[in-house]
């Protein structure tokens, strides 16, 4: 059984590091079935395929000894689709990664003597904020004591740009885009709706804070005005996390200069984004060779 009250609380009327044209997607699919409203047409091209997570480092590593996807040496570490909190296992069909997931991973890697690198491989337009920067400051903690990279494949925007920026070095494709360091909420005003059905709803509070974001009556100007506030704090956090990350080629101002838009391919390098343009198929032969000229 669907459980929409959780999906909509952790899509509405909280913090979000998300793209927000994935944030309009989410809205229009998802916002008429978990608020009951009519539903909305939207079509949708393609599909994603998430990375399996769960598993310290268990997708790359065969039985036999051989990699599925590169040299034994090298670690995995799929960062795809929608980035929640919770949910160690979250797996492809879900279309979800969980930063839970993530940590168990990155821990393994980290721990594992015969591990040398890193990859991230990334490709998320974010998601939730929850959890977000304990996860990047672990995928950081990997990155001071072996060398990473973050090879985009191809987007990593909002939280999936935070954790990208763990990584000693970012590689963006051509056609790639990353950033969007910024904070996004949603809110549904369904006030005009019920009126039209003529439907009325009471809403009976303890605390004059109680039912700020209820779907049954617009936003008042104060509450909004604390909630844009607060949402520039996390942006200003999301900028000093990352630029910390990216020292001397990504700036606290710089980031914060963005005002969260998305830079594509050699553009994200020159805005101090990334660090160099290449196909991941290419990133990887370089990365085993750089790693043997370190361990030579």
């Amino acid at each position: 059984m669907t459980n929409y009250p959780e999906i909509a609380s952790r899509m509405f009327n909280t913090p979000l590091m998300l793209h927000p044209a994935k944030g309009d997607i989410i809205a229009r699919a998802f916002g008429p079935r978990v608020l009951g409203l009519p539903d909305v047409a939207l079509q949708v091209a393609g599909g994603e395929e998430m990375g399996l997570v769960g598993n310290p480092m268990g997708e790359w590593v065969r039985e036999d000894g051989d990699s599925a996807r590169g040299p034994r040496d090298i670690a995995f570490i799929d960062i795809e689709g929608s980035l929640v909190n919770k949910g160690k296992w979250l797996g492809k069909s879900s279309g979800m990664t969980s930063y839970e997931g993530i940590i168990a991973q990155a821990l393994a890697a980290k721990d594992d003597a015969s591990v040398r690198g890193v990859v991230y491989e990334v490709d998320s337009f974010g998601g939730e904020v929850t959890g977000a920067f304990d996860c990047a400051e672990v995928l950081y903690e990997v990155s001071q004591t072996k060398p990473t990279i973050a090879v985009l494949t191809d987007h990593a925007c909002s939280a999936g740009y935070l954790l990208a920026s763990a990584a000693r070095q970012i590689v963006i494709p051509a056609t790639g885009i990353c950033g969007s360091i910024g904070v996004i909420s949603m809110h549904v005003d369904m006030s005009a709706w019920l009126a039209k059905e003529g439907l009325n709803v009471t809403i009976l509070k303890a605390g004059a804070r109680k039912a700020d974001f209820n779907p049954y009556e617009p936003i008042p100007k104060e509450v909004l005005e604390r909630e844009l506030a607060e949402l520039e704090e996390l942006r200003v956090e999301f900028a000093a996390t990352v630029a910390r990350y990216r020292a001397g080629r990504l700036s606290e101002q710089s980031a914060l200069a963005t005002e969260a838009g998305v830079y594509r391919g050699q553009k994200a390098v020159e805005a101090g984004l990334a660090d160099a343009v290449a196909r991941p198929s290419q990133v990887l032969a370089a990365f085993e060779a750089e790693l043997s000229r370190s361990a030579g």
